[in-house]
């Protein structure tokens, strides 16, 4: 998977660590709290020269987002700086209203302003190969910001031209809302944006734990599972010239388990390397439904992108468990102990985007011990407190449903039941355990050294 770069922007009073890379600009004390980030939409872009049939170059569009942390906070409009002179040579740029040119190149743009923790597109530029542009010609944009006191450290896209087929999609929508057991439909438009026809296409698509397909798994189609998720690839046979659109049915239904769910997908003209590279020297097993097939369609009013992904939100639950070790020894001996997280569904817990940790668990450690070890998914907050975060996905059943916290004590002093707390930390933002988890008394438990017998 793609990720979009994002650029850090932060005052310096914020981040005064990072002084030396970001420069000595000053910030009121408004923003040392806050900090801009940027990112453009796509992370890179490559232009097509004249189509075979000898028609223009088509122009493309790059979007240079900007954002902001503090959600308490607005920050007011400002300027985005953008230098397009690495790319002169083989591309002409067009400038949007809200961008004023100082040359050729160079334009300054005036961006929106952003409530607490919104987003915006800054500035979105046009971009299209020169007569004479050269297969291979590549270079950057680069660009900065500034708003209410903050200074963006410089980011850059790659641009570069490739002469060849393009294929794109547009962006299915987002899912909230949803139901287990529930079918929806997300067909998208593929389209090719390049100067070169695509014979075939190879399509990916991967759907989460908490997602099926909507129907029998074509026959060009082939599939392979995995804990966190389902891979399809299917071979499209439909020929894709320059500047032709097609319609892609894509159906799915949410599972029992599902909760924060994803769909990504994919598009690459068709090679038996590709498909190699996309095997990953995983096993398949070939579908035995219906073809998927393209059919033809309108030019959509939305960009085209190889790489795409949607969220999808069930409203559903999942009870986190806690569950804490009994150990007995004497002055100087080591035990082990641990701490287990537990999902006992019906749903399963799941960072795919943020990649944060389905539960966090902090453990206190009883009077009279010391950690003479501690697992690497641990951190110590002091000399009595540990803080420990499980992977980023606990499922609904079997062994990934549990996650245990294995410490190695050094019992310095006997103290008759000795006791101490483990707690889930159920005010993480992502995942916010307390809109899924409707049992939250029992997400804490009790570590006990030397239970007392009486």
């Amino acid at each position: 998977m793609i990720s979009v770069k994002k650029t850090l922007i932060a005052s310096a009073a914020a981040l005064g660590a990072l002084a030396a890379v970001i420069g000595p600009a000053a910030a009121p004390a408004a923003a040392a709290s806050d900090a801009l980030w940027l990112w453009s939409d796509p992370y890179e872009i490559t232009l097509a020269g004249p189509s075979e049939d000898g028609s223009p170059a088509p122009s493309q569009s790059l979007t240079v987002q900007i954002s902001h942390d503090n959600t308490a906070t607005t920050v007011p409009a400002g300027t985005l700086t953008v230098d397009a002179s690495g790319i002169a040579s083989f591309a002409e740029v067009t400038w949007p209203a809200n961008c004023r040119p100082e040359n050729e190149t160079t334009a300054v743009c005036t961006t929106p302003e952003l409530p607490g923790g919104a987003n915006a597109p800054a500035a979105r530029i046009g971009l299209t190969t020169k007569p004479g542009a050269i297969d291979g010609n590549d270079g950057y944009v680069r660009y900065t910001a500034q708003a209410g006191g903050m200074n963006a450290y410089p980011g850059e896209t790659f641009v570069a031209v490739n002469d060849g087929p393009a294929l794109g999609l547009t962006q299915a929508e987002y899912r909230t809302g949803m139901a287990p057991d529930q079918p929806f439909d997300s067909s998208v438009v593929l389209g090719n944006q390049g100067n070169r026809t695509a014979d075939r296409t190879l399509l990916t698509v991967f759907t989460s734990r908490g997602i099926r397909l909507g129907m029998s798994v074509p026959s060009n189609c082939e599939s392979t599972n995995a804990v966190t998720g389902r891979t399809f690839l299917c071979i499209l046979d439909e020929r894709t010239t320059p500047g032709s659109y097609y319609s892609l049915p894509l159906k799915f239904r949410t599972k029992d388990m599902a909760l924060f769910d994803r769909v990504d997908y994919s598009a690459q003209p068709y090679s038996e390397q590709a498909l190699a590279e996309a095997r990953a020297g995983r096993a398949f097993t070939p579908g035995a439904g219906p073809e998927l097939n393209l059919t033809p369609a309108a030019a959509p009013s939305g960009e085209l992108q190889p790489y795409r992904s949607f969220t999808v939100k069930t409203v559903n639950q999942a009870d986190y468990r806690l569950t804490a070790s009994t150990v007995s020894g004497a002055a100087g001996d080591t035990v082990p102990a641990s701490v287990t997280v537990h999902n006992a569904g019906p749903a399963w817990v799941a960072s795919l985007g943020a990649g944060e940790p389905a539960a966090i668990v902090d453990i206190d450690i009883p009077a009279g011990t010391s950690v003479a070890s501690a697992p690497d998914a641990c951190w110590s907050q002091s000399e009595t407190r540990y803080r420990c975060s499980t992977p980023i996905y606990l499922t609904e059943s079997g062994k990934p449903a549990t996650h245990t916290f294995p410490f190695t004590l050094r019992i310095d002093e006997v103290i008759p039941n000795a006791t101490a707390r483990a707690a889930l930390y159920n005010d993480a933002y992502e995942p916010p355990v307390r809109t899924f988890d409707p049992d939250l008394t029992n997400n804490t438990a009790t570590l006990t050294v030397n239970p007392s017998t009486s």
